[in-house]
């Protein structure tokens, strides 16, 4: 069965993002960047909420025709083509990225969907950004590995990861490294013999 791998940036003190979604924050850098994109060979889709679907569009479609653009950002802008984008949305009518037809919109009974999705073929799936839907996603149990960027930084306010998530579930250490820029990798999986 297919695993879905959340990754996420987090403030030492647990928030995913400033107040305002402010990200300036984030230590991510070319050491960082060659780990998130560590996934792209293990994974074959992404699941995102609207507001994190839509920013990536914004940016991600833009990449291949940028001459700015990084070998990193090219090798990602092609990655997240390929990929089968599942975005989660009452709010979307449609998704479509480049008018491709590997796309996914779920709007209703996200448990059922995701659990449909997992058992098709297909290598795992990156759960990418989307602090809100992460919530949901762990009050359902459907989230398989959390790779979790703690940064050297302490956030007088901001949205925090796990506010309102009132489902307690231990979780196991698979490994952690520390990166130059003083970032702790985290990666986890939920110990689901505890129950």
């Amino acid at each position: 069965m297919r695993k879905i791998i959340s990754l996420i940036h987090l403030s030492l003190n647990g928030f995913t993002s400033g107040p305002n979604d402010e990200l300036d924050w984030i230590a991510y850098d070319h050491e960082l960047e060659q780990d998130a994109h560590s996934l792209h060979v293990l994974t074959d889709a992404v699941i995102w909420g609207r507001r994190t679907y839509e920013g990536m569009a914004s940016y991600w479609l833009t990449v291949p025709g940028n001459p700015a653009s990084t070998p990193a950002e090219l090798e990602h802008a092609r990655f997240l083509d390929a990929a089968t984008k599942i975005v989660v949305s009452r709010t979307l009518e449609r998704v479509a990225w480049n008018n491709a037809q590997n796309t996914v919109l779920i709007k209703d009974h996200i448990a059922e969907e995701i659990n449909a999705i997992k058992q098709q073929p297909g290598k795992d799936i990156w759960f990418l950004g989307s602090p809100m839907l992460a919530r949901t996603f762990m009050e359902l149990d459907l989230i398989d590995e959390y790779r979790i960027n703690i940064n050297p930084t302490v956030l007088g306010e901001g949205k925090a990861l796990f506010a309102g998530v009132t489902r307690s579930f231990p979780l196991k250490l698979l490994a952690s490294k520390t990166f130059q820029s003083g970032v702790v990798a985290l990666r986890y999986e939920p110990d689901r013999s505890a129950k």
